[in-house]
């Protein structure tokens, strides 16, 4: 590892711990109910992978922040280390989300070539990262209409939220990444092709959602939404 590997990885850990210490004083100084604080954490948690994209020329160093919090985020779960993050009611749905990270950037990401799929992995860990979190949010705050599927409760409003808002992180993941700094060896896709694109994967994102048991739609709606995303390339890439 180099000397900026080093540092791409302290810089890492430091935002993470922040992460955490900020969950926690919002939960013990402002009162804020653990519901938001995870929510907090989860969001700037999926955020990072944008600084990963950054400060790691490697995808196997750059995967290492996310590829630990694995067994962290069980730990923290196991004995609810967090309360920002995990209370007696939580699932372990802080582990899946790191699997899902780690997994995708391991599989997708190749920064030195010949193409580079970070796009593809970015845009699924973004319509967990934004739409998880807004569902749950929007659905708890004002999720009037139930339906249940299977084990799993959801509400309507909390679906339109998740559609809503996975659609947008997709088509901007889709529209700004491929070709620009952060992945100059990712493919670029024309502005019909990345609106088609987004409708088809946010509606099965939104539908991975609605039936995964609790916790689980951190794993399966990344893997979904990723899923989809790389065999519609794949027809892209055969066509042109």
């Amino acid at each position: 590892m180099t000397n900026n590997d080093f540092i791409g990885l302290a810089i890492s850990y430091i935002y993470a711990t922040s992460l955490l210490v900020i969950g926690e004083g919002l939960r013990r100084l402002f009162d804020v109910k653990p519901d938001l604080t995870r929510k907090v954490i989860h969001i700037g948690a999926g955020m990072w992978v944008f600084g990963v994209l950054i400060l790691f020329h490697h995808w196997e160093i750059g995967i290492i922040p996310f590829a630990t919090f694995i067994g962290l985020n069980y730990l923290f779960y196991r004995y609810r280390i967090i309360g920002a993050m995990d209370t007696e009611e939580s699932s372990p749905g802080t582990v899946y989300f790191a699997i899902s990270v780690t997994l995708l950037f391991g599989l997708l990401w190749r920064p030195d070539g010949p193409l580079d799929s970070a796009p593809i992995a970015v845009a699924g860990i973004m319509a967990m990262t934004w739409g998880d979190a807004l569902a749950a949010l929007i659905g708890r705050r004002f999720g009037q209409h139930k339906y249940q599927v299977g084990n799993s409760v959801r509400s309507w409003e909390g679906s339109v939220a998740m559609f809503v808002a996975s659609s947008v992180a997709i088509f901007l993941v889709l529209l700004l990444l491929p070709g620009s700094s952060l992945s100059p060896l990712a493919k670029t896709f024309s502005l019909g092709w990345v609106l088609l694109t987004t409708v088809i994967t946010a509606t099965l994102a939104t539908l991975a959602e609605a039936v995964s048991p609790h916790g689980t739609d951190n794993l399966s709606v990344p893997l979904v939404a990723a899923g989809v995303l790389w065999i519609l390339m794949q027809g892209f890439y055969f066509n042109f």
